[in-house]
């Protein structure tokens, strides 16, 4: 960084200073040197148009750090968060606290996805079919047409009449496909179109990652461009970023998506053509296709596409389920211009067959081609394998690039997460956490765990580690696992060995498990992937946090193994650049659930010795906070049976 600082960073300086807004605002606030050299950095950053990559630790106070900086540059800034949930956050408790606190007045923006406003035409259509819905359809239906005349924004998360699972919103919000654009009786009053313009006059607008990358790169219009080419872009929870291109640089199909686009061409038929028959047989022809197809994936249950085209019978069942698609879009030609809905299908089922041949065609050798299967559906995904070369591309040199996160650093440096999204030149600054881990910490690898890998071993042996720990915590515990199978394993182990009560993962959403855990006051909570992250408990009501084992991506995934073999082709070792990194990051928001302010105490218990007993184990040693390490369980629950 230069020695001589900006006007900007000064004014940042003096505002987190004695003295400043901060101090004289916030209650017991007290100037944190780390969080100040953040603010500096992101300030320099914003006003030398420069790209910056800052890891900030747990308890930094990076949402400040930027913010600040972001409202005083006079700059048109995009702030992109990771989840809608700290999306709103930003903009309904963090901006407007320090607009009053710096007492400015820019115009501020919040802006979603299509399918969180409410589309006025899309209602007005339904209301025509009202007669045509149940008693409690039809309740809904009434109320949102009467908190629609009322509301000045759409926001149907402001909608608290209906219940959110209501399976009326679906048909009434703001879609790209159901979209007219100017042709719209109700363009002039469009709430999805008076937010865009909101956001294109705001200083700041808050959006998510999705969001972003769905205007960027699927330029999800109907009016114009949904973002303003800004002077700065900051991505808060920026780890997520580089998976969040692989899914928006690739593309994906799902058989719920093909097979409500089948559904719709029935009902049109029903509605608005009843005088050819052919439009509905050729469209259950084509579900029938579907479900047969449908049917031999989830027999083959293969998750690499290119394995699936070595089986000649999953090949034959896909070119049918395209042909039979294609054949219903030859017949909808003939009755084109005849009805609006009939016209946008169309357009929709010839897009959605064009991607299809190109997924079954699997041709290109820079992609991945994998399948997932959900309880009832199938998703088709063709991944790059690298897209720091798109992202070269999408992040111009006339905006400021920021991407800060807890976690972004391997083995101190940030080299793995420039090089994934190719920012060649940009600033790359480390920040540690101010909490005083080793005193508020304690990490515990026990000794005689058996090798990784052992299962039904393995889960006695975990389950034996847990019961120990969460008797010792007294409740008050998360166990993340890498793996469903696990915790269910010991999810069943534990329910006759504890007396506490046990949250596990699909008994209830994420948001209702979290909160039953804080009510309770002493619960267990087992959790997989979306546990691991986005998760803030704070003081004693978490004192444990056990990690089953390292969590490296499985060496069957299909992008995993595309990537692999690319670097292997260039000499590289898949391991040193795929799977340890990712794998590191990963841990890392594991560990971060523990501590998350100055006066928490807690223990991280890793039941997995292959990181003291691995030459790689030092890089994940390297990358973590520095609690207080033992080897010794028993010194782990004498810590833990001290926590208050």
């Amino acid at each position: 960084m230069s020695p001589k600082l900006s006007s900007l960073s000064s004014l940042v300086i003096d505002e987190f200073g004695e003295g400043g807004s901060l101090s004289q605002h916030v209650h017991q606030y007290r100037s944190r040197q780390v969080q100040t050299d953040m603010a500096v950095a992101v300030s320099e950053a914003m006003i030398k148009k420069t790209n910056l990559i800052l890891e900030a630790g747990t308890g930094v106070g990076k949402t400040f750090a930027y913010l600040i900086p972001a409202l005083l540059s006079g700059k048109q800034v995009v702030v992109s968060t990771g989840s809608k949930n700290l999306q709103e956050q930003l903009f309904l408790k963090d901006l407007p606290a320090l607009l009053s606190m710096l007492d400015i007045t820019p115009r501020i923006a919040l802006l979603k996805g299509r399918s969180n406003y409410l589309c006025q035409l899309r209602l007005d259509k339904q209301m025509q079919y009202a007669s045509q819905y149940r008693e409690q359809a039809l309740d809904d239906l009434l109320k949102i047409n009467q908190w629609a005349t009322l509301s000045k924004d759409g926001d149907i998360g402001n909608l608290t009449s209906v219940s959110e699972h209501s399976s009326v919103i679906p048909g009434v919000v703001s879609t790209k496909e159901s979209c007219t654009g100017k042709k719209c009786d109700f363009y002039d009053v469009c709430f999805t179109r008076k937010a865009r313009l909101k956001a294109m006059e705001a200083k700041l607008v808050v959006v998510n990652h999705h969001l972003f990358f769905a205007d960027r790169l699927l330029k999800d219009t109907g009016f114009a461009e949904l973002l303003p080419d800004p002077d700065v872009v900051v991505f808060d929870e920026a780890h997520l970023v580089p998976d969040i291109c692989i899914s928006y640089f690739g593309s994906q199909i799902g058989s719920r998506e093909i097979d409500k686009l089948l559904s719709l061409f029935i009902s049109i038929h029903k509605k608005n053509i009843r005088d050819s028959i052919q439009i509905e047989h050729l469209a259950n022809r084509a579900i029938m296709a579907l479900n047969h197809w449908h049917n031999a994936m989830f027999d083959s249950a293969q998750t690499d596409w290119r394995q699936v085209l070595a089986t000649k019978s999953l090949i034959v069942s896909s070119w049918e389920l395209h042909q039979s698609l294609a054949e219903l879009g030859q017949l909808v030609t003939h009755h084109l211009g005849r009805d609006d809905d009939l016209d946008n299908a169309f357009e929709q089922l010839v897009s959605l067959n064009d991607r299809l041949k190109i997924y079954f065609e699997c041709q290109d050798p820079q992609a991945a081609y994998s399948v997932e299967y959900g309880p009832r559906f199938i998703t088709l995904r063709a991944s790059p394998i690298n897209v720091a070369k798109q992202c070269e591309q999408l992040f111009t040199p006339k905006t400021s690039w920021i991407f800060t996160s807890a976690t972004l650093q391997v083995n101190r440096q940030l080299s793995h997460f420039a090089k994934e999204l190719g920012l060649q030149n940009a600033t790359q600054v480390i920040l540690d956490s101010p909490f005083d881990y080793p005193n508020q910490a304690m990490f515990c690898v026990p000794r005689h765990l058996g090798k990784v890998g052992q299962t039904q071993f393995s889960a006695k042996q975990l389950v034996d580690v847990c019961v120990q720990a969460i008797n010792a915590a007294q409740g008050r515990t998360f166990i993340l696992f890498t793996s469903h199978s696990m915790l269910e394993q010991v999810a069943s182990l534990l329910r006759s060995q504890v007396n506490y009560p046990l949250l596990v993962q699909g008994q209830a959403s994420k948001q209702s498990l979290l909160n039953k855990f804080r009510q309770l006051g002493n619960a267990v909570l087992l959790g997989t992937g979306s546990f691991w992250e986005g998760v803030d408990v704070r003081g004693k009501l978490l004192s444990c946090v056990i990690i089953d084992k390292l969590p490296f991506v499985s060496p069957d995934d299909a992008l995993y193994r595309a990537r692999a073999t690319n670097i292997e082709r260039q000499g590289g070792d898949p391991f040193a650049a795929i799977s340890l990194p990712q794998a590191v990051i990963a841990l890392k928001q594991g560990v971060g659930r523990l501590i998350r302010d100055e006066k928490d105490r807690g223990v991280l218990i890793l039941c997995d010795n292959r990181i003291v007993n691995r030459a790689y184990g030092q890089a994940f040693i390297n990358s973590l906070p520095p609690m207080h390490r033992t080897r010794d369980l028993d010194s782990a629950l004498h810590f833990l049976k001290q926590i208050p």
